[in-house]
């Protein structure tokens, strides 16, 4: 009996982690696919417009997408049995808005495919702050440390390499290049602490679509704070936002499809923790470097030295995610994951058992649930109505795109979405 709990136990520890690395997968092809919008910034649109408009889109994809898989009912439930939880989430989306607006200015300077890879050095963020307060990597074993480490070094050259690559373009280095690699890594250490909320969400029990609902609020109110700052006003933010009311379609969509991979890379944080998930949906790098260089023809200015730093670093960044990503994490290292998962509930008078199958991939808040009510569909049909009226106004803009490419990246991330939504539905029901 106890040899077969064991098998089974393990059985289900191994399909968790596959999960979380599918899902990590996926956040990276959806949010290295949000970015291509951001692009509108080089032909003279604001960074807080750009940054606002994004935001205005996740604001409507992140109350549609949990209304559709598992209605407002459920994520209402959710939120009032961990009310503590509302405040980490709401700082986690302040953060994240930051972060966000700090990765426009970092495009605007030094171009996408330089920009991302720096910033996703997020994960050295995610990595300390798993093993310091989550107990992430404890009791893992040399092998984990071994893999984990080098790949966290390794992520660390490659970002060192991309930042050279800024000195080796053909034509002048602007002179903003500085100041982009720094906003770019600001941006790094911002998204990084924000994994905090995150990780304290899910060893509590919350569901992910539940978090992500609240997190809205703090990204969509920060980002508005700081453009009317920068706008003088409100009316100024106003009148800004209606200059851009032509490409705001194209910026809405980004943000869409931001929270597509957000809520893959939520999943991964869940199931694998921060220290392994957000390396590995990190590999969004080397989907912005294609959508950069393939698309928007990025890498056309850069001479060979400077090509071959790009290329190595992502080779090497992407390869030190991978070994994180591969550290599968033993018995002893789950049972120190169980005991911050037992200081959270202490902590907050949470039912131990209860919380402990919801981290398996169970839903027994599902339970509670009963059928959907009018007005849930009344939120999805806004939304949809929102895209419309925007696409009605939509012009294209004048940046040259490789049509081509575009239309294969684009077909790829659809396939990562089907893919990994239906595995992540078969095994937990978007638990």
């Amino acid at each position: 009996m106890n040899a077969t709990s064991g098998t089974t136990t393990q059985l289900s520890s191994r399909s968790l982690h596959t999960l979380g690395v599918a899902c990590g997968l996926g956040a990276g092809a959806w949010l290295g696919l949000a970015e291509a919008p951001t692009k509108l910034v080089t032909v003279g649109f604001s960074p807080f417009i750009i940054s606002l408009g994004m935001v205005a889109g996740v604001f409507v994809a992140r109350w549609t997408v949990p209304t559709l898989l598992k209605g407002a009912g459920y994520v209402w439930l959710d939120l009032r049995e961990k009310a503590h939880l509302v405040v980490w989430a709401v700082l986690a989306g302040m953060l994240w808005a930051v972060a966000n607006t700090l990765t426009v200015f970092a495009i605007r300077n030094v171009g996408l495919s330089i920009a991302f890879p720096l910033w996703n050095t997020n994960s050295l963020m995610g990595l300390f702050w798993g093993w310091l307060l989550f107990n992430e990597l404890r009791g893992g074993g040399a092998r984990q440390w071994t893999k984990v480490v080098g790949g966290a070094l390794a992520i660390v050259v490659g970002a060192c390499l991309l930042a050279l690559a800024t000195t080796h373009q053909t034509t002048t280095v602007p002179r903003g290049a500085l100041l982009g690699v720094l906003a770019a890594l600001g941006a790094g250490v911002l998204w990084g602490t924000m994994y905090i909320p995150y990780r304290k969400a899910y060893i509590s029990g919350m569901n992910p679509l539940s978090f992500v609902t609240v997190f809205t609020f703090g990204e969509l109110g920060t980002v508005f704070a700081l453009s009317a700052a920068f706008h003088g006003g409100v009316s100024g933010l106003v009148a800004e936002m209606a200059a851009a009311r032509p490409a705001m379609f194209w910026l809405f969509l980004g943000g869409f499809c931001w929270v597509l991979g957000d809520l893959f890379q939520q999943y991964a944080a869940k199931y694998v923790g921060i220290g392994r998930g957000i390396p590995l949906s990190n590999t969004n790098q080397l989907w912005g470097l294609a959508w950069g260089a393939l698309v928007f023809g990025e890498l056309a200015n850069l001479g060979p030295a400077g090509r071959v730093l790009v290329i190595a670093g992502s080779a090497v960044m992407i390869l030190g995610a991978v070994a994180i990503s591969m550290a599968e994490p033993p018995a002893s290292e789950r049972e120190s994951w169980r005991k911050a998962m037992e200081r959270e509930c202490n902590r907050y008078g949470l039912d131990r058992e209860r919380v402990a199958s919801i981290l398996k991939g169970e839903d027994p808040l599902a339970e509670r649930v009963s059928g959907r009510r009018w007005w849930e569909f009344a939120i999805v049909g806004a939304a949809v109505a929102v895209f419309v009226w925007l696409a009605a106004s939509a012009q294209s803009q004048p940046i040259a795109v490789n049509t081509g490419w575009m239309i294969v990246l684009s077909a790829a991330s659809l396939a990562f979405l089907v893919v990994c939504g239906y595995l992540l539905w078969k095994r937990t029901r978007f638990s």
